[in-house]
């Protein structure tokens, strides 16, 4: 076969599309949701310099290079192909059948001969049969061994056919995976079995490889995925003593791009490996300062475009001289001192990378100075709306001089207006983004709002500096204590276990203070401890959630039992005060129980379902399409009943359990099932302890006293001001939603999640409905957490939109110092997780209150017993 060179090539988190574009552009992406259809990608690439290209393969991968492009053959099968309950190797066998049809109709095809037997080709197979069935069947499988085999089988028919076909030796062959694989059949997160991937080059043009040697210098960098450059070759590969050459996923284009004689695609920052590629010394040399070269047009392209639209502009001083070293190269190599040319080469195209990372960052400061100031500006206009809308110092602090002071507002506007404007002007010199615009005017705007609130922030300071120290300590304790449990959130993200600590002391310290509060006999300090204990369990199980379908099955058993539990206190309370409030019945009719029958057999049902259709998958059948309906119809129609349920509280709020548990169960494939019911015990154990707190201080016989006395203290609709001590409730709901999400995973199982979760509903593949559906199961627990939260709203009578502020303003603490932790140097693990983190904590904002919307639907008409004969419904 030639030449053979075959270490590994290192990527980043994996996601297919980006991965081709990664070693067919040299470059690395910087969308998310870029390339997930067909659409042409707007970069240079291989095979845009290509004087043809033939590409046959996967319909989500050829046409994104070859769509647009007019110099290209190529060919897909339908998405219809693409269906995960089946083998999928006979997608590479279709896909090595129309390459070889393509030099069978060349014997027929004149013009098609011709253009064969043209330089500068590019043939692309695209082979995704491993890729699928080790999804579907995981890498151990005989499925997937047998994949490797036809794999391997057609990189030898495809090097025989070009071999014969050609008869001259000038082909030259590339072999590569665009990602890893876990054992569990996923990829995405930073694990070296995901980022790690075969790179075996041969033919012509590719040098042999080399004998380690022991004047071998030890290289201590390493490569995207924080892999060490002179790592151990591994026993098993059977290379030893064969020295390795890995390379970056992104140095490939220009090794392609070289062996073809083409041009590196404009946009790439891979560096040549001349490990692979057998030139001489000047040749080798020629080759780097032409790549060289590449990365400077891209800088010095950088540096025209920031300078001729900065007014004050900033030049990468380590590359003012840039003509001179090139000059002097080609001097170097004029006189044949290729060695010192190649070093002088090398080092100035490290220099290029490091500018283009200079004029990336150019704004940084700027950027983070002006962010960083709308983010302290809006939690401080958050602040103050909650205390003047939401607590009763807006009574306390009547300002009899409003006149006055709506001029002098007027004043502060006009000035913010004339800043935003002159800022404006400025960027718009610039001819900086919009975006830019956005951010200057937003803050402007938020701490023009502050000034204008300068005479509030005056009488409330005055006012707790007359003497009222120990609402001061209050305060600062409170306010030490939301930052310790808001550093505890930041750091959870890195570390989930840390919620097995939280709900193990939460557990002792609630039941301790529950068992000396309550003055009768009780179970409920014992149930709240042994719930958050229970819950603790699952943050210490794995993040990547081991198949156990059987667990899934029995956790249907679970819900139905929490689900009985729940109904019989809710049947057995009457005429306890204690349960008044959140089993009250008086208020109207009992319904029959055939809902909560109805539900408890969807329940049933939907476990069944999953018994059936996981063993349609094993024998490798596809799921029958009456299959499919049973499983929609289930998730469906089981989310829709509990708006029929009794409006009592825990009637309700276990009705929505239910409901939500067979869309739940048909989405899961391990543990998380039984998380589902843990969490609901812990939501439980959260609602007896604020029953107890409000039925122990009689907040409600103290209402009415105070309001007999004249005094204010409720909103409308019998909705009381918030106090220091309600700052607990968004507190708990912001733990609660974290582990909702962490309890069964964290980010790089998300980024590597598991396609079988969606098998129960479809098979085809089908990237925006699958990710719809594993998007919408990470919802049900935080939608069953804000339906609590919700519920304790109500039950304390606070305003549910105040307490929904304090979340939002205790997440945004979360989203700044998320902010600076955001990187861009690092493992490309290290920096998409930075983004990830603060980018989830940043639309938490949004979807929970998306969520609040949605939920309300359920919610919105629980009513609470009071202490009296009739009931209160909250607003």
């Amino acid at each position: 076969m030639g030449s053979i060179s075959c270490p590994p090539s290192h990527g980043i988190k994996a996601r297919t599309r980006f991965y081709n574009c990664w070693f067919l552009r040299g470059s690395y992406p910087s969308a998310v949701t870029k390339g997930w259809k067909a659409n042409p990608v707007e970069f240079d690439s291989v095979f845009n310099q290509s004087r043809h290209t033939f590409a046959y393969g996967s319909p989500d991968i050829v046409p994104i290079f070859c769509g647009a492009l007019p110099h290209s053959t190529w060919k897909t099968y339908p998405h219809e192909f693409e269906d995960f309950a089946t083998d999928a190797s006979f997608l590479d066998e279709w896909s090595f059948d129309q390459f070889q049809s393509l030099l069978n109709r060349s014997t027929q095809d004149p013009e098609l001969k011709e253009l064969l037997l043209q330089d500068n080709l590019v043939i692309f197979l695209h082979l995704l049969g491993c890729d699928s069935n080790g999804h579907a069947h995981r890498p151990f499988s005989s499925i997937y061994l047998n994949n490797v085999k036809v794999v391997d089988h057609i990189a030898e028919r495809v090097y025989s056919l070009l071999e014969n076909y050609y008869k001259d030796n000038r082909t030259s062959y590339i072999f590569t995976a665009d990602h890893g694989m876990s054992d569990k059949g996923s990829h995405g997160d930073g694990h070296p079995s995901n980022t790690d991937t075969p790179l075996v080059v041969w033919g012509a043009g590719v040098k042999y490889p080399k004998p380690i040697s022991s004047s071998n210098n030890s290289d201590h960098g390493v490569f995207v995925d924080e892999h060490a450059h002179d790592m151990p070759t591994p026993v098993d590969w059977g290379l030893n003593g064969i020295e390795r050459v890995d390379v970056n996923q992104a140095d490939i284009a220009p090794l392609m791009s070289t062996l073809l004689g083409l041009p590196c695609p404009v946009n790439s920052v891979g560096n040549l490996p001349l490990g692979y590629v057998d030139m001489i010394e000047a040749e080798e040399v020629e080759a780097v300062l032409a790549n060289t070269k590449q990365i400077l047009n891209q800088f010095l392209c950088k540096s025209k475009i920031k300078q001729s639209n900065s007014l004050y502009f900033k030049p990468f001083k380590l590359l003012a001289h840039h003509s001179a070293a090139l000059e002097h190269i080609e001097y170097l190599i004029s006189i044949r001192d290729y060695g010192s040319a190649m070093m002088l080469a090398q080092n100035l195209r490290t220099l290029a990378l490091k500018g283009l990372q200079y004029f990336q960052t150019y704004d940084w400061l700027m950027l983070m100075t002006v962010i960083t100031l709308g983010y302290i500006g809006w939690i401080i206009c958050l602040l103050l709306h909650i205390l003047q809308s939401y607590t009763s110092l807006a009574d306390v602090f009547k300002n009899p001089h409003d006149a006055w002071q709506r001029n002098n507002k007027t004043k502060v506007y006009l000035f913010g207006c004339l800043l935003t404007g002159a800022i404006s002007v400025l960027l718009f010199m610039e001819h900086s983004p919009p975006l830019y615009h956005a951010y200057f005017s937003m803050t402007v705007f938020l701490w023009t709002q502050i000034v204008g609130e300068y005479q509030f922030i005056k009488t409330l300071c005055r006012w707790l500096s007359w003497g009222k120290y120990n609402y001061i300590i209050k305060i600062l304790a409170a306010s030490a204590v939301s930052i310790f449990i808001l550093e505890f959130l930041v750091n959870s993200f890195t570390e989930r276990k840390l919620y097995t600590w939280c709900f193990f002391i939460m557990g002792i310290i609630a039941a301790f203070y529950l068992f000396h509060a309550i003055p009768w006999r009780s179970g409920i300090p014992i149930y709240v401890c042994c719930a958050c204990w229970f819950l603790s369990v699952f943050t210490l199980m794995p993040a990547d959630i081991p198949d156990n379908n059987g667990l899934v099955i029995a956790s249907g058993a679970i819900i139905v039992i929490i689900g009985a539990a729940a109904r019989w206190l809710d049947q057995h309370s009457e005429g306890n005060k204690f349960w008044l409030r959140i089993c009250y019945h008086k208020m109207e009719k009992p319904r029959s129980p055939v809902l909560f029958f109805l539900q408890v057999l969807l329940v049933g049902l939907s476990s069944a379902m999953v018994s059936i259709s996981t063993s349609h998958r094993k024998e490798k059948q596809e799921l029958h399409a009456i299959h499919q309906l049973i499983n929609w119809s289930i998730g469906g129609f089981s989310m829709v009943l509990p708006l029929f349920s009794e409006k009592s509280l825990l009637s309700r709020l276990t009705s929505i359990f239910l409901g939500f548990a067979p869309t739940f169960l048909l989405l899961s494939i391990g543990y998380e099932a039984v998380f589902y019911g843990a969490l609901a015990l812990v939501l439980v154990a959260w609602i007896l302890f604020e029953n107890t707190i409000l039925h122990l201080t009689k907040v409600a016989k103290l209402s009415a006293s105070m309001k007999r006395t004249g005094e204010k203290t409720m909103l409308e609709n019998d909705v009381r001001y918030l106090q220091l001590s309600d700052v607990r409730i968004p507190l708990i709901f912001l733990i609660l939603f974290n582990v909702a999400f962490f309890g069964t995973g964290n980010f790089a199982s998300i980024a590597s999640f598991e396609i079988s979760s969606v098998y129960r509903f479809i098979t085809v593949f089908s990237p925006f409905l699958m990710a719809t559906l594993l998007i919408f199961k990470l919802f049900i627990p935080f939608m069953l957490v804000i339906c609590v939260f919700s519920a304790i709203t109500k039950l304390l009578q606070v305003p549910r939109v105040g307490c929904y502020f304090l979340v939002i303003l205790f997440s945004d603490v979360m989203t700044i110092h998320f902010f600076f932790l955001v990187r861009n140097t690092g493992s490309w693990m290290e920096i998409g997780n930075s983004i990830s983190h603060f980018g989830i904590v940043s639309a938490q904002v949004v979807f929970v209150l998306l969520l609040f919307a949605l939920t309300n639907t359920y919610t919105k008409d629980i009513q609470i017993g009071s202490a009296g004969s009739s009931s209160q419904k909250a607003a």
